[in-house]
């Protein structure tokens, strides 16, 4: 979205300015899911293929650790120099999918290894190919580990978003940028609480989630 269209906060004082700041979430919310959406599909390709394959694992790591020490801002440039969409949001959904790889990707690994031997021995005896054992044996037990990933990775990518408020984006970045500007403390707040609160939010949709599709971990807790 074009910052021209986006509406100017209008008053000193957070009282009145209620929509501004939910139009400015919607923005920051969709920003972090289409990141996180596209992260998580390249991170369960790259993490399937480092799972069978070591080699692969190790220079995936190598490439997502380099990528997560590179300054937020810069490898957003960067992106954008390469794609040349410096006017949109291309370049920011890019950059903050490549940095949750590093956590998406080992998160899925360490899951996938942590099945235990026994099980996959044992459907593999049940006749399950390869492919369904994968599909229903071992990633649904890994499922744990990637969600504690993803949460991770969730509230880094809302952080994340925000710093793209310098070039005038990032939803709630927005106004955080020119919170400072203005010298408005009252708009700075209303940035950094709003972020906070959204974090909070997805994470504890993620918690339930989890909870929802694992339904085996709460009848082991029960009967421990």
């Amino acid at each position: 979205m074009l910052l021209a269209s986006v509406p100017e906060w209008s008053g000193a004082q957070l009282s009145g300015n209620w929509g501004v700041i939910v139009h400015y979430a919607v923005i920051h919310v969709q920003l972090a899911l289409a990141a996180l959406l596209l992260g998580c599909i390249g991170a369960l390709i790259l993490g399937l293929l480092s799972f069978r394959y070591r080699r692969v694992y190790a220079v995936v790591l190598a490439f997502s650790n380099a990528v997560y020490a590179m300054p937020s801002l810069g490898l957003l440039f960067i992106i954008a120099a390469i794609t040349g969409r410096i006017l949109d949001d291309h370049p920011l959904i890019i950059a903050l999918a490549l940095y949750t790889l590093t956590i998406l990707v080992r998160n899925i690994v360490e899951g996938l290894r942590a099945v235990p031997p026994a099980v996959t021995d044992a459907s593999s005896a049940m006749g399950f190919t390869r492919r369904g054992r994968l599909l229903k044996v071992e990633l649904p037990l890994a499922v744990p580990a990637i969600s504690a990933g993803l949460r991770v990775a969730t509230v880094s990518t809302i952080s994340l978003v925000s710093v793209a408020g310098i070039i005038g984006r990032g939803g709630l970045g927005f106004l955080l940028t020119q919170g400072f500007q203005k010298d408005n403390p009252w708009e700075i707040w209303a940035g950094v609480l709003a972020t906070v609160a959204l974090a909070g939010i997805i994470d504890v949709l993620l918690v339930v989630a989890t909870r929802a599709v694992t339904p085996w971990r709460r009848i082991g807790v029960r009967n421990g």
